[in-house]
């Protein structure tokens, strides 16, 4: 049954692309399209030989974008990497879906399709045909968040439920262990009846290992086979060969029976999915953390009233009370009020951040004492916070070159190991006429050779790793740069905003027979008519100095030169040199100053009144406190630091000695700082950029590594490879480190992982290891690998450490 789409295309520029595109589209077996360029819209049918992907492959091939729909799901009944990697496998499979991501550890899948092409509903019941469930991770914050709640809650029932099964189980084994090991004590002989062992067995086996069968089943049943494939052949193995031996020779069987095998690998296996389980959780706890911030209601004034509105009904321009001691509802500015704020679980900063007027709000950050009035500039899927919650996000669900080995490895892992353990016992029995021998054998190997740790390696250390650099304000926005983070050779500094705190401030004040504070509000009164930075800085300065703004009138701004004004009946010039000089104003005293003083560097804003020169403002970019600790953090890991910057030699160079970088330049313009990039990059030097993303954009692609700095807002979130969620440039130096333990952790769970098989499995055959070892090995190697990983949300940075 063919299917018709309608998609919107974006990027033709004429008619005559809409045409190349539509026969392009045409010359594939099974598709008809008609391409509009007036409406940007393709219309097309794809018939039964034919995929939504071949469409999608000429649109990338020709560089066309188009609207695609995606579906984030919450799946539930996965027991290991085949699992998922089956699921992945069989959704691919319907020619509508485009892309399929899925992580083990967190327990979600991502599906892409084109808008419209399928239903969400039909994308779940292919999930839930494949024996597991789903459900959509989409809908309102109030839904979202009650979604949340309600799998916090389902998982915490569930866990109590394995709880108990493993404690009964754990009974219940008890007593045919118990018999098995006073076996080897002469004074104690506790033999526990053949009939008796059969009951305490039989409940484990088909009630605790229910679950084992059912995965088996459902694992078969889409030809496949995963790790409850092995536990049920296993056990079922060492079952039903004792259930035989009861039936034909009845108690005569004392002693050669398996039935604690079966039941001991169950317990132990369960014991182990049991604290996994717990693991898992835990490693995904970042983004549950982050989702809970949102806050569902806000207080939005509507007329004359103020309304009670869920989040959904907030739109941009609405303005927003937010009282003391709650959590901001949305992104937006400060109109009124001045409070202090918690802004910790978003970007990392312990400390309160003082908010006022004109200042930006996070959304999801904790109000302090005072009441604020803000106007809402970004909702939804714009916010702040859902742009943070997507990375992290879309940064957890990718995959590691590691990874997608381990992807191969385990599609023929369990067919192998069946034929190991097959080849096993038969050589066991026909090779050495030793069927007992041969069967425990071959059980031993089904139940060390359990794949769940391979799976678990990778992503549980990428979802621990992310969500602790997350916790610290660092967004890192896919695998590709977590893994190129550590190997950094070279960091290049935009300076301004980024080094600096990009906030022009008046560091010095010269008068000339005139008295300081006259001097200041009268420069402050005329420049309260304007918008340019310095002239901001001027007016911060007096009110940090609790100066009154005098009124001023018939102002007028002198593009490129200044401002003037009067204040009093007072004539007030401001502005560079050369106003001074076109409105023949003495300059003498000030080029005196100067050319005696060679400490002064920044802009230089000469004050005159009626006429006479009565003051020099010296005006600066200040240097973050931070700055220094950042180069000497990068210097001790051995890494080359530059400073790029288009400001004029001699502030660039105070700065640089200030920072005691290695290397600096000055009056450099933004497109022209990628060379400097090029130049290291032609060394086989690895190259980081830092910038604000917008300025420095050109560097900032050129660069093998960007990091934009930002207060989580920002456009240069969307483009950067890592954003900064504080203007904290030591978080460029804790980025690496995160990078450098995630990998690390990585590479220790891949050596457990595959140690456990590669030492168990040729033991297991020899005959040297017993089921209940193997089973407690299989348990064990799973929770050695997700306890490693945990280890990483103790990481902090190092200057947090020190």
């Amino acid at each position: 049954m063919s299917k018709t789409l309608s998609i919107g295309i974006g990027g033709m520029s004429c008619a005559g692309c809409a045409s190349k595109l539509e026969s392009a589209l045409n010359a594939e077996r099974g598709i008809q399209a008609s391409v509009n360029f007036a409406l940007s819209t393709a219309q097309i049918n794809i018939a039964d030989n034919a995929t939504s992907n071949t469409v999608k492959s000429i649109l990338d091939d020709k560089n066309y974008t188009y609207h695609s729909e995606t579906l984030s799901l919450s799946v539930s009944g996965w027991s290991c990497a085949n699992c998922v990697a089956k699921t992945v496998s069989k959704l691919l499979v319907n020619k509508d879906i485009l892309t399929v991501d899925a992580n083990f550890a967190s327990e979600k899948i991502t599906v892409t399709y084109f808008s419209g092409a399928i239903l969400p509903a039909d994308i779940i019941n292919l999930i839930i045909r494949l024996g597991y469930k789903a459900t959509v991770n989409r809908g309102s914050v109030v839904s979202q968040t009650e979604s949340l709640l309600i799998r916090e809650v389902e998982f915490k029932r569930k866990n109590k439920q394995q709880l108990l099964l493993v404690i009964i189980s754990a009974l219940l084994t008890l007593p045919l262990v118990a018999g098995m090991l006073t076996m080897f004590v002469s004074d104690i002989n506790f033999i526990v009846p053949v009939w008796q062992q059969l009951v305490l067995a039989t409940p484990i086996q088909f009630i605790i290992g229910r679950r084992y069968y059912l995965g088996a089943y459902n694992s078969l049943k889409n030809r496949a086979a995963n790790m409850d494939v092995l536990v049920a052949t296993g056990t079922s193995a060492a079952y039903f060969y004792s259930l035989y031996l009861f039936l034909s020779i009845g108690e005569k069987a004392q002693g050669a029976l398996y039935f604690e095998a079966s039941a001991v690998v169950i317990t132990l296996i369960s014991l182990g999915k049991y604290l996994e389980e717990n693991a898992k959780q835990n490693t995904s706890s970042a983004i549950y953390e982050l989702m809970m911030l949102r806050p569902e209601v806000a207080n939005v004034k509507r007329g004359d009233e103020w309304l009670t509105l869920p989040i959904e009904d907030v739109v941009t321009g609405d303005e927003v009370r937010v009282l003391a001691g709650e959590k901001v509802p949305v992104d937006g500015v400060i109109i009124d009020g001045k409070s202090e704020l918690d802004e910790s679980m978003i970007t990392g900063e312990s400390l309160p951040v003082v908010k006022q007027p004109g200042q930006t709000l996070i959304g999801g950050s904790i109000n302090g004492t005072g009441v604020l009035l803000l106007k809402v500039n970004a909702v939804g899927k714009d916010s702040s916070l859902n742009k943070i919650i997507s990375l992290v996000e879309t940064a957890q669900m990718g995959k590691a070159p590691f990874q997608q080995l381990v992807d191969k490895i385990s599609n023929i892992f369990v067919p192998v190991v069946l034929a190991i353990a097959t080849a096993t016992f038969l050589i066991w029995y026909l090779g050495f006429d030793d069927f007992e021998r041969g069967l425990i054998s071959a059980v031993a190997v089904l139940v060390i050779a359990c794949p769940c740790a391979l799976g678990l390696a990778t992503p549980a250390a990428l979802v621990t790793g992310t969500g602790a650099a997350a916790r610290q304000g660092i967004l890192i926005k896919d695998i590709d740069t977590l893994q190129k983070a550590h190997k950094i050779t070279d960091v290049m500094f935009d300076k301004t905003g980024t080094l600096t705190e990009g906030k022009p401030k008046v560091t010095a004040v010269h008068s000339f027979d005139c008295d300081e504070e006259v001097l200041i509000c009268r420069a402050a009164a005329v420049q309260q008519f304007s918008e340019h930075p310095l002239a901001k800085s001027i007016i911060n300065y007096a009110q940090d100095k609790q100066l009154k703004l005098l009124p001023a009138s018939q102002v007028e701004t002198i593009i490129g030169y200044g401002i003037k004004g009067d204040v009093e009946g007072e004539k007030i010039l401001i502005g560079n040199r050369e106003l001074m000089l076109a409105e023949n104003v003495d300059t003498q005293p000030g080029e005196s100053l100067l050319a005696e003083s060679s400490e002064h560097t920044g802009s230089e804003m000469w004050v005159a009144i009626d006429g006479h020169l009565v003051g020099l403002l010296i005006i600066a970019d200040t240097l973050r406190v931070e700055s220094r600790a950042a180069i000497a953090l990068l210097q001790q890991a051995r890494i080359n630091t530059t400073m790029l910057s288009g400001d004029n030699a001699m502030a660039v160079e105070k700065i640089a000695q200030a920072l005691k970088i290695d290397h600096y330049y000055a009056q450099i313009k933004p497109e022209n700082k990628s060379s400097y990039i090029q130049e290291r990059q032609r060394l086989g030097k690895i190259v980081a950029m830092v910038g604000d993303g917008i300025n420095d954009a050109p560097a900032l692609a050129q660069a093998d590594i960007s990091i934009a700095m930002g207060a989580g807002s920002d456009v240069a979130m969307e483009t950067a490879n890592i954003t900064l969620l504080r203007n904290d440039p030591r978080l460029v130096s804790a980025a690496m480190d995160i990078s450098r333990i995630t990998w690390r952790k990585i590479q220790q769970n891949l050596f457990w992982a595959f140690i456990f098989n590669l030492i168990g499995i040729p033991l297991a055959a020899a005959g040297y290891l017993s089921p209940e070892l193997a089973g407690a090995a299989m348990a064990f190697s799973s929770i050695a690998v997700l306890s490693n990983s945990l280890l990483i949300k103790r990481w902090k940075p190092k200057f947090v450490r020190q």
